[in-house]
């Protein structure tokens, strides 16, 4: 499936090195990086945002500050791959759930259909009751360069796509910590790489 094979298509360095044993294991960063005139190796960030959320507020990345979080991106009226994805993401949900340093952010790529209303309605049939976990919209083509340039998933309107309902997008779940790096990317569609990210938020968590 074209929404899956993306998932894995990102050119990143890893700039950490994975020891024995879980308690002293470092996650890696990803993306490409660069080294600033102090000799200090500089990371690939999450760039600031400004979308709206499933209330009709304006969401910036000043909701996240402090904060450890997961991305994705998703539409409401999927046919294939995001009612998979929003059940693995209610578990990482309920597990961490009101936990202050610990956020979801999910982005809807088709703002066309998926109004604040839409959204609103999306979240409480999930059963989430929290503002820990934010679905947004926005203009399209904001949403389609976080994804690809930021994020480094691809998400994107393809008529062709009849049967993943009118557009492709990558499955995964991005990490990203305190400082906007990005952590991980793991294939939201499978138990065992969400059980991957969930230790991974575990030692993030510890930092």
């Amino acid at each position: 499936m074209k929404a899956l094979s993306s998932i894995f298509a990102i050119t990143f360095f890893t700039l950490a090195i994975w020891s024995c044993g879980d308690s002293n294991r470092k996650l890696p960063y990803i993306g490409q990086h660069d080294v600033n005139e102090k000799g200090d190796s500089v990371y690939h960030a999450i760039p600031d945002f400004k979308f709206v959320n499933q209330d009709g507020d304006t969401l910036t990345q000043e909701a996240f500050k402090g904060k450890i979080y997961i991305a994705d991106f998703f539409f409401t009226s999927c046919p294939t791959i995001c009612p998979v994805m929003k059940t693995q993401m209610l578990r990482i949900y309920e597990k961490f759930k009101d936990n202050p340093e610990l956020g979801i952010l999910s982005h809807s790529i088709d703002p066309r259909h998926d109004s604040v209303a839409v959204l609103k309605a999306y979240k409480a049939k999930l059963g989430v009751n929290t503002n820990q976990w934010q679905f947004v919209t926005g203009e399209q083509e904001k949403i389609y360069e976080i994804a690809q340039k930021s994020y480094m998933v691809s998400a994107m309107e393809d008529k062709e796509a009849v049967d993943e309902g009118g557009f492709v997008h990558s499955g995964a779940f991005v990490l990203v910590d305190k400082n906007r790096n990005i952590r991980g990317v793991y294939d939201g569609t499978k138990e065992k790489e969400v059980n991957r990210l969930i230790k991974d938020i575990e030692l993030l968590l510890q930092k």
